[in-house]
């Protein structure tokens, strides 16, 4: 079972931040996920974890950084992304399960580079932006590989900022939706639904989480 979702605000140096808790009944942990450079916590993705987590006894929290909350259209420097969500943090681990870090694309950065010093349990990085589209030398590698924890990689199959079969070998696990692109949209001509899709990614992400004991 799962509670209605509900809005917290929390004071960063970087602003005001929010989170959207969907909450288990019984959380076994908490799955923390960002957004990306370009949109909001509206992502298809994110928004499908949401849903179908809670019940399986997992608390989805759905952040968005204080530019966002600020309506601002362009996301800060990176690092600034980081302030905020370490500023966070403590609020992400206050229910008391452990937390699994996450976003996807500029999040999943933001999540694998303070994995190891906020002690997140694990990582989930939906559409990690590799490299810039076109720009594969531009490479972001390094973030993933020294996430330091464990790692799951959940990309689309026709991704321009780094296609599964782009990505180098390391202590991670990856996950490929094919067809999909940069948001896990699939063409109408695939030979599977959007709906699929995302059902990829959702059992995906929960079969990960159980076989890897982290529940």
């Amino acid at each position: 079972m799962a509670d209605k979702p509900r809005q917290q605000t929390v004071g960063t140096p970087a602003g005001d931040a929010r989170i959207t808790w969907h909450s288990a009944r019984r959380p076994r942990f908490v799955l923390a996920l960002g957004h990306g450079a370009g949109g909001g916590i509206e992502a298809r993705d994110l928004r499908a974890l949401a849903v179908a987590l809670p019940p399986l006894g997992v608390t989805v929290a759905l952040v968005e950084q204080p530019w966002r909350v600020a309506g601002k259209k362009m996301a800060p420097a990176p690092k600034t992304l980081d302030t905020g969500w370490r500023a966070l943090w403590p609020e992400l681990e206050r229910p008391g399960p452990p937390v699994v870090a996450g976003g996807r694309s500029a999040g999943a950065r933001v999540a694998c580079r303070t994995a190891r010093e906020l002690g997140a349990h694990a990582v989930l990085a939906l559409s990690f932006p590799l490299h810039p589209p076109g720009r594969p030398e531009k490479s972001r590698a390094a973030e993933l590989l020294e996430s330091g924890v464990p790692t799951l990689v959940v990309q689309g199959g026709n991704d321009p900022f780094g296609k599964p079969a782009e990505y180098p070998g390391g202590a991670y696990e990856l996950l490929e939706v094919p067809y999909g692109d940069h948001s896990f949209a699939v063409p109408k001509r695939a030979p599977l639904t959007q709906d699929e899709a995302l059902e990829i990614i959702t059992g995906g992400v929960a079969a990960w989480l159980d076989a890897a004991g982290r529940v």
